[in-house]
């Protein structure tokens, strides 16, 4: 491996050399948001294929069609069962449960959101969500930020507790063949007392501070939350695949089907469902509209992200990179699992935590031989994901879902500027990592 990495392939450049440049110029794309990500990776792949530097059999197999069918089929169902509308029932529905008791409503939020993120898109989830608790915030009369930001940072920590719901965990499942069960086991424990303390940390913070008057709650009481139903029966349907699809993730390994398959048979199901009924004429334009869904910028990112990091990894680079961690820790299984959580954390605050993570997979998978095994590095693969989730919530830009809330904000007249959102986030993403290193501890 080491001297296929080094052989010489054009201006005296060595084929770990030549990965490298190619990633560096990739990341800058990324980083600096010059080109569209999408653009950026597959077209770094491809001149990787070009260069020589990986061969084209090489580069298809690099690619993890199981992540890019999980995604898409989970892209669909989510498409079209956005369309009955749940999330704002929910939303509604929960601030009934509570009253419309402003702190109740920030609880509320929180649990809701955090919820729906850990099955569904976390950006989906804050788009959808976000604009009802902004309506209520405003009926009420209270100042509408601290909802934004339970919003925000329950999406992330939401998406830490599943194997679907944040991009990273997707990735580090399908690598590892983890299922729906190890994820649920491992981390969401971990995820419900961060959202808990959260939660308990927001109470006591604003109490007091969130006051409204009994006739603006009157007023919020009289919302309707049935008439956000636009479809009902697509609500039960949608509820249905749902329902059925995160069973057969759970059950993956006993009927021996990837998690991959089961998203797009879901997907297939949700989309026969939604059309049944209808012409031809109007099932063509409601499958149009459902693949419209679908994210495929992150889709096409990551399969050039794939065939960028299989050059990185076929010239041996990673391999010395993750000898280079075991020479780091000593060998040392717990000092490996906490230099990750660090490292995942502080990265993912500041860059994007996908191409990290992709990153990061093969460095740890090279790790394992010299640290035991599979079974026994598992702490740090769980270290891997809890760091590159939670750090989300770092910074304003460290996670997708904060970007779409910010913009969100800020076109309602109350804009969430990068200082004001760090003074929250740093200390909730440094009390999350820290709960993360507690339960860590219990897996080691």
């Amino acid at each position: 491996m080491d001297a296929y990495g080094t052989e010489t392939l054009f201006f005296g450049m060595s084929r770990t050399t030549a990965a490298l440049a190619a990633m560096g110029v990739c990341y800058f794309f990324l980083f600096t948001e010059k080109a569209n990500r999408a653009v950026a990776a597959l077209l770094t792949g491809a001149a990787l294929v070009f260069l020589g530097v990986i061969s084209q059999e090489a580069a298809v197999a690099a690619i993890d069609f199981n992540t890019l069918a999980l995604l898409t089929g989970m892209m669909i169902i989510v498409s079209i069962a956005e369309k009955s509308g749940m999330f704002q029932y929910a939303a509604i529905w929960g601030t009934k449960k509570v009253r419309a008791h402003p702190a109740g409503i920030l609880a509320v939020t929180g649990i809701i959101t955090a919820l729906f993120s850990a099955f569904l898109d976390n950006v989906t989830t804050v788009l959808l969500i976000v604009p009802v608790i902004m309506q209520i915030a405003k009926k009420l009369e209270v100042e509408v930020y601290p909802y934004l930001l339970m919003a925000v940072f329950s999406s992330n920590i939401g998406g830490t507790a599943t194997l679907i719901g944040d991009p990273p965990n997707i990735l580090i499942g399908s690598a590892l063949g983890l299922s729906f069960t190890d994820f649920l086991v491992n981390l969401a424990p971990a995820a419900a007392v961060i959202q808990a303390l959260l939660i308990a940390a927001f109470a006591l913070f604003w109490r007091g501070k969130l006051e409204t008057t009994l006739q603006n709650r009157a007023r919020v009481m009289q919302i309707d939350a049935k008439a956000a139903i636009t479809d009902a029966p697509l609500l039960k349907q949608a509820l249905a695949v749902l329902a059925a699809v995160v069973a057969a993730f759970m059950a993956a390994h006993h009927i021996g089907l990837e998690n991959g398959f089961i998203a797009l048979l879901g997907a297939a199901v949700m989309l026969l469902l939604y059309t049944r009924g209808t012409d031809k004429e109007e099932a063509d334009a409601r499958v149009a509209a459902a693949l419209k869904g679908v994210d495929w910028t992150t889709v096409f990112f990551f399969t050039g992200l794939f065939v960028v990091v299989g050059a990185l990894e076929q010239s041996g680079f990673l391999r010395r990179l993750g000898l280079y961690f075991v020479n780091l820790s000593g060998g040392d299984i717990a000092g490996s699992t906490y230099i990750v959580l660090g490292v995942s954390a502080l990265l993912s605050a500041v860059v994007d935590n996908i191409p990290f993570v992709a990153t990061m997979i093969p460095v740890l998978a090279a790790m394992e031989e010299e640290m035991g095994g599979r079974e026994a590095m598992m702490p740090v693969w769980w270290a891997l994901s809890l760091g590159a989730c939670l750090g989300g919530n770092g910074t304003l830009i460290g996670a997708s879902a904060n970007v779409i809330v910010a913009g969100m904000a800020a076109r309602a007249g109350k804009p969430m500027d990068f200082l004001k959102f760090l003074w929250w986030s740093l200390p909730v993403m440094l009390l999350s990592v820290l709960i993360a290193g507690g339960w860590l501890l219990f897996l080691l």
